[in-house]
Formats: C-alpha cells, structure tokens, sequence
C-alpha cells in the first residue's frame, strides 16, 4: 500500500483510519490543478533552488567531496528533506522517471553524508565538527532529524526503495544511543522530530522509537530551553510541562509541530492527559489567536503567537509553515475524535492561509502571509508584495510542495461502519468497507459550486457513509437515487447507512452565498470592520480590481447593501468574485495633518463606488497592489 503522511492502520486510539495516497484519485478540478503545477513546475523548481543555494553542496561538503564554503542556516538539510518527501507523495500516485532520476541524486548526497555512527547534519559535520548537541536550542539537529525521517518514510512507502529508510534507522538508533534515560537530557529547541518518530515506529514496528518521541516530550517544561533573545522558555514551549499546557505559545511552527507529535503520541499510547492538553490548546488558539484565514502567529519577533485576540492585519506574521503545521494537528484531532470542527479548520487553512503562500504559477513563495498590504515591500522583514521565488530561510517552498503532493490524503477515512468524507474534490476514493470494498467516485465544481455528487462504483455489505457539513453552510440537503431525503446529522456529518448498490448516488447541496463577517469586538485591528466569506473562501480587496481612482485604502462597504457574485474565467485562473457596494473617501481634507481635534475640519468627501474581492488566495499574482481582507462597514 501507498500510504501517506499518516499511517492510522495499526494505532489503537485513531477513530478513523487514512487510506493509501494510491487509493484515491483526484480526477480535476480545483486542487488537481495546483497538484499538476506542484508536478510540472514547482518540484522541478525545487531542485534548481536547492542547487543555487547551496543545499546539496553542504551535504557533498559533509562527504568530503564538495567545493566552497558551507551555505547557511544550520537547518538547510530540512530543506532538502522536505523536497524529497513531495516527491515520495508525488511518486505515490503520479510516477515519473525525471524525478525519480532527481530524487536518486539527493538520496546519493544523502547517503554519502552520513557518518559510520549514523549521525547525520551537514552543518554541525562541517561547521562545527566538535559541537554535537551543543546547541539543542537553536541548533536544528533533531528537527532535520524528523525531516529526515519523514522523507524516508514518504519514499519507501511510495516506491519501496529502502536507502533514505535505512539511513534514518541508523540515524535513530544513535540519537537513541545518546538520549533517554539514563542518558543524555535534553530536548529539541525546534519540535518536529516527535511526529517522525511516532511515523517512523508505525512503519517499522521499533518500539524504541516511540518511546524516544515520548521521551523528548517528558523533558519540556523543565527550563532545558531558556535561551533565547524573544524570551524565555515559552518561546520553545518550555515554560510548562506538556501536559499541564493549556494555552499556545511561543513561536507558533514550534508549537504546532509539537501539538502535532503530541497528537501521534495519544493515537499510539491513548494517554488522556495528552488529549486533555491538546484539546485546551486547541480551544485556546482557535478562540483567542486564530485569523479569519486559518493564519497563526501575530508576531514577527519571535515568529510567535501573540495575547488573546492580538491579531493585526498589516503586520501579522502567519508563516506558511504554520498554516501547513495546522493542517497536520488538525488533521490528527480529526483522526483522533471524528470531530467535524477539525475537518472545519483544515479546510478553512488549506483554502486560505496555506494556499496564499505559494503562487499560480507555482514558482514564487511567501513566507509571512498578511492580511493587509499598502503595496509596497517593507524595508525591514520577511513580509513581501510580491512573492518571492526562494528564501534564504527556504523552510516553506518545500513545505508547500510536500503539501500539496500528499493533498488527496486528507479527503477520506474510514472506520468499523464505513466511510467518511471531508474534503470535496472530484476524486475516486477505494476503501475498505466490512469483509469488501466500496469506490466511490466525487464529481463536483468545489469550492465555487456547493453541489457535490456522490456515484457507488463498487459495493459489498451495509456500511455507513458520512459527508461532512461545513459550518458555513447554513442549508444543506440531499438526494438518494433522485429522491429528496431527511439528512440526518452526526457529529457534523450527514449519515446514511443502507446495503448500497453500484450505481447508487447522492447529491449533496451546500448553501453558498457570499456572507459579511465581523470579528471579536476585543481584535482591535477589525472594529468597525467586516470581512468576506464564500463556502470555504477569505476573500480580499486588491486594488488592481477596483473602479479608476479608488484606493481600497479608503474604501467602505455598505454593508446594508446585498453582496453580488460573478464567475470570471479569465482571471486569476479562474475564480468567483464578489462585488458590494461601497465608497470611497478622499482624505485630502487633512492635507498633512496626521492628527487634529476631534470635530475640526471637514469630513472626508466619499463618492459611491462598486467594490470587488477575490479569494484571498489569489492576491499577489499581477504586481504590486495594496490589498486588504478586513475592510471598514458604512451603514449609510
């Protein structure tokens, strides 16, 4: 079987089980797009980028057989782990000899960089030989580990080729040799080796490997991580014992990695405070530090989340990457309870906060996704414009790409009564139903049509299907073989179990119309302002849509006024806009006055004007525009 990122077959505590990657078939539509150009486009991308920055050589330099000096930062390893690991999913389901062939010249670097102990890091090889674990903190040894780790479980169950798999058992069985009890204590300043060794157990079977994640999640809390210049230990999530944790905190990729491994260790150990944890956390962040588009982190010190309900919009952090970690835990919480509000999140994430990061054309990435811009680049800061095609910190372009292959392994599961779905895709999903098997084949035009058609294929038995119902839908109906039926609603889902027939259909209707959204009244950024959704979209405001003369930084909406939509296709590769009404003001009243009294001077003139917004995701696709999600209401 080809499996994907998560292997629930075997853990005791999952709800629901994942299927193979080659057991469901994406068969166009939205997101067989992107995965076409992650194909042609950005993997290939990906190769030449790791070759221009220096990222192969570092392993070659690790050999002994690289020229130059070594290309910073201490993590660039990661970087080329996580290119491997998309092209594991990728080959999965979609082979291709090119790739094949690139993937066999990093897996040789690899292989040549290792040591005859099985220590693996070019940069602390190279660099600083004789300063192994010195700098646990900010040193990035175990995080490239767990990269490593990934990738070679994501290739071997792809292709069954065993090298990068052997070479991180060898890996593991020495960090294994130095650390747990008895041993050396410690544990990593970057949380992302926990989940790989729970992966790495599930497709080995080596209980030691488990116990190592276990381990390393014990040891935070106790102060063995306190240097940093953005705090104390919080910044690490070493401030509290993990399961005493009820709040997130600290940098928030950090954070989420490690409520992401947490989440495999419940799936394996079934520990109830570990899920008591996770589920204050999770409560914490999605009701106190979480953005209209999935984003997490508020802060660009530290990279971190920020107080309850600090949620700027120009200067957001919102890291693709932990959009991408969001995904993972929720995806496991899912996987854990059955829980609709998880399946809510992800899809929410991957739409929005996840999907801006990368471009139409898959070769230009963020990495600070905000949610408001003025149209021109910072001088100071991550934050772009306009993407750009790598990073010197490059932890997201891969990220993204390994996403993105892996992208039908978050659509379906099942369980002992049958089959759930949660994400809508034109797809054929094969999955095991009773003592047989049932495909099921999705045809929809999702997420600009709420109309998803559900065709049996191949049946045996009575089992249940499950279809999930957003939260944003505020109708859904259905209809059994033609025939308008009573939905009834589990957990979230619509449920219907019978002896189902080849040919059997349902035709899932969602309600999707444009809706304002208001936040928190205490998110001070969004007072007196609304937002735009549409099914599972954040839409924006960029200027480049607006009438001649209207800068979207003066405009209001009248929200007394109905939202209108339109499908463009020659835009932005296609997409639904919504258009309001509004105006636009003119400040030139205050000339260069940046304060006055209240009440002197005229009000700004406004003129009437049609506003238009386009998923959020699509922004920063045509040059330099100011754009804005959050957009301040006129009541007339």
């Amino acid at each position: 079987m080809k499996l994907g990122p998560v292997d629930t077959s075997q853990s005791p505590y999952a709800r629901h089980r994942t299927l193979a990657l080659s057991d469901v078939r994406l068969d166009g539509g939205f997101w067989s797009t992107w995965q076409r150009t992650n194909h042609k486009v950005s993997l290939r991308h990906g190769f030449d980028q790791l070759e221009r920055f220096g990222n192969f050589n570092n392993l070659k330099l690790a050999a002994g057989k690289g020229e130059g000096e070594y290309r910073r930062p201490v993590f660039m390893d990661s970087d080329v782990y996580k290119w491997l690991e998309a092209i594991g999913y990728e080959l999965a389901w979609n082979p291709d000899p090119e790739l094949v062939e690139m993937a066999d010249h990093a897996i040789k670097l690899v292989e040549g960089a290792q040591g005859e102990d099985g220590y693996l890091n070019s940069y602390w090889d190279v660099v600083e030989p004789d300063r192994r674990w010195a700098d646990l903190d900010h040193g990035h040894e175990l995080y490239c580990a767990g990269h490593l780790f990934q990738a070679a479980v994501a290739y071997y169950r792809a292709t069954g080729d065993r090298r990068l798999l052997d070479v991180s058992c060898r890996f593991a069985d020495y960090i294994d040799s130095v650390f747990g009890p008895g041993k050396r204590i410690g544990t990593p300043g970057h949380p992302e080796v926990e989940m790989a060794l729970v992966e790495l157990f599930r497709e080995t079977g080596e209980r030691r490997y488990l116990d190592l994640a276990l381990y390393f999640v014990d040891q935070r809390g106790h102060g063995l991580l306190q240097h940093s210049r953005f705090g104390g230990g919080a910044y690490y999530q070493d401030h509290i014992p993990v399961r005493e944790a009820s709040t997130v905190e600290g940098h928030a990729v950090r954070q989420l990695y490690l409520t992401t491994g947490v989440a495999d260790l419940y799936l394996e150990t079934g520990e109830g405070a570990l899920l008591d944890a996770l589920m204050r956390q999770w409560r914490n962040m999605t009701s106190r530090k979480l953005f209209i588009t999935g984003g997490l982190g508020s802060q660009h010190a530290g990279e971190a989340f920020g107080e309850p309900y600090e949620l700027p919009n120009e200067r957001c952090y919102c890291e693709t990457c932990a959009q991408i970690a969001s995904i993972m835990w929720n995806w496991r919480m899912l996987l854990i309870t059955g829980e609709r509000r998880f399946a809510d999140l992800l899809e929410r994430t991957l739409y929005n906060g996840f999907l801006s990061g990368v471009s139409l054309d898959g070769r230009c990435y963020f990495y600070v996704n905000p949610l408001m811009s003025r149209g021109a680049d910072p001088l100071l800061g991550r934050k772009h414009i306009v993407r750009p095609e790598w990073h010197g910190c490059a932890c997201c372009p891969p990220n993204v790409m390994r996403t993105l292959s892996s992208l039908q392994h978050y659509l379906a599961t099942t369980d002992e009564s049958g089959v759930q779905i949660h994400q809508y895709a034109p797809s054929t999903i094969r999955a095991a139903v009773g003592n047989g098997e049932a495909v099921l084949k999705i045809e929809t035009n999702y997420p600009w049509e709420g109309t998803v058609k559900l065709t049996v294929q191949e049946s045996r038995g009575d089992w249940t299907l499950k279809l999930r119902i957003p939260n944003w839908s505020a109708q859904a109906s259905w209809e059994v073989n033609g025939r308008a039926e009573a939905i009834d609603v589990q957990d979230g889902y619509a449920t219907l179990r019978r002896s189902w027939a080849v040919g059997d259909t349902i035709v899932l209707t969602l309600a999707m119309q444009p809706t304002l959204i208001e936040a928190h009244p205490r998110v001070d950024p969004t007072r007196s302002s609304v937002a735009i959704e549409r099914g599972p979209l954040v839409y924006c405001f960029e200027g480049v849509d607006q009438e001649q003369g209207v800068d979207i930084l003066d405009a209001q909406i009248d929200v007394s006024q109905p939202l209108g939509e339109a499908w463009r296709s020659d835009l932005l590769g296609g997409i639904v806009t919504v258009e309001a009404d509004g105006f636009s003001a003119d400040p030139v009243g205050w000339g260069d006055s940046l304060y006055r009294p209240l009440g002197h001077g005229a009000a700004p003139a406004r003129q009437s004007t049609r506003l238009t917004a386009i998923p959020y995701y699509a922004w920063a696709n045509r040059g330099a525009n100011p754009m804005r999600v959050w957009i301040p209401r006129s009541d007339r």
